[in-house]
């Protein structure tokens, strides 16, 4: 039986993830704190059907706390075939007024887990890199190769030296480490502060919704179930040592499209606030996934409009 090490498994991309992992007969260690960013209890409620599984582990620690880590890893004695590293500080702008609590869990924590890959000898790392690293790189569709990153936000600059921490452990310590660059990733369980999350509940409640400048700005967005697809072929990728790849949907929706997307699927009329453009957002995202395509045989399915229709059925069915 394999076993992988997730940390972040009870959030949103994580717990879809190791819900494939179980069904497919993985053991999997799940590593989560239950930040308090957004409600832990959401986070709860993700990993329920899990504890059912008798080859689950939860360790609810911290990975700023490597003695911690360790001292746990030790007792459970297991081997592991790959670590799945989710576990991050999320957000942009959230990145802006906190820069070093950013640094510490996406840095730090980090650096932490490859010393837990070097320690125990696991030889497979998969990295949640993020679009944002790209910044405001006017060369779109965003490529792989474009070694000209821009980050904008603390955020962003703590994936990137994530990405930079990997090439460093890859080198030196023989581990294989593939950084996924998710290009806003939604779907049911998504994030209550992410867009169309939040935008759908306020037009459910019948309040305006907030739009940062025209609503001219673009994302890539990507479905959780392709995302989940193309994570769990970087656990399966042998050909190299160290690789990048973006992992979206190839498309962009314009902030505007989206909202109307939404109206549709709720069958409501919302009113928009308009706003001044925020610190750290880009003005639009969009990936390149030639390179994902090639070595993952990844090929992301679910249309955008679809993809909505998805998460406001689980919405609906969930909303309190």
């Amino acid at each position: 039986m394999k076993h992988a090490l997730v940390t972040g498994g009870a959030g949103f991309i994580g717990s879809h993830l190791i819900d494939r992992l179980l069904e497919e007969g993985w053991a999997v260690t799940n590593i989560d704190n239950f930040d308090p960013f957004y409600d832990p209890a959401i986070k709860r409620q993700n990993i329920t059907g899990h504890l059912n599984y008798p080859h689950y582990t939860l360790l609810e620690l911290d990975i700023r706390n490597f003695a911690a880590l360790d001292a746990a890893l030790e007792r459970q004695r297991a081997a592991y075939d790959v670590i799945v590293h989710l576990a991050a500080k999320a957000g942009v702008r959230p990145s802006i007024d906190d820069p070093i609590g950013y640094h510490m869990v996406n840095v730090i924590g980090t650096q932490h887990m490859l010393e837990i890959a070097r320690k125990y000898r696991i030889q497979q790392f998969i990295f949640a890199s993020s679009s944002s690293v790209y910044g405001v790189n006017p060369n779109v569709p965003w490529r792989e190769d474009d070694c000209v990153l821009r980050p904008i936000s603390p955020y962003a600059s703590t994936k990137v030296s994530g990405e930079l921490l990997g090439h460093v452990y890859s080198h030196l310590y023989g581990i294989r480490f593939i950084a996924l660059r998710f290009f806003t990733v939604y779907g049911p369980r998504q994030r209550p502060d992410l867009a169309i999350h939040k935008f759908a509940r306020l037009m459910l409640e019948g309040k305006p919704i907030p739009i940062y400048g025209d609503g001219s700005t673009r994302r890539d967005y990507t479905y959780i179930d392709d995302i989940s697809e193309g994570v769990r072929r970087a656990m399966d990728y042998e050909a190299s040592s160290y690789e990048i790849i973006n992992l979206g949907n190839n498309q962009t929706v314009t902030l505007n499209e989206m909202v109307e997307t939404l109206e549709m699927a709720l069958s409501v009329k919302v009113a928009r606030q308009y706003l001044s453009e925020q610190p750290g957002d880009v003005p639009a995202t969009w990936a390149d996934v030639n390179r994902a395509k090639r070595i993952l045989h990844f090929r992301p399915k679910t249309p955008f409009e679809e993809g909505v229709k998805l998460f406001v059925e689980w919405l609906r069915a969930n909303v309190t």
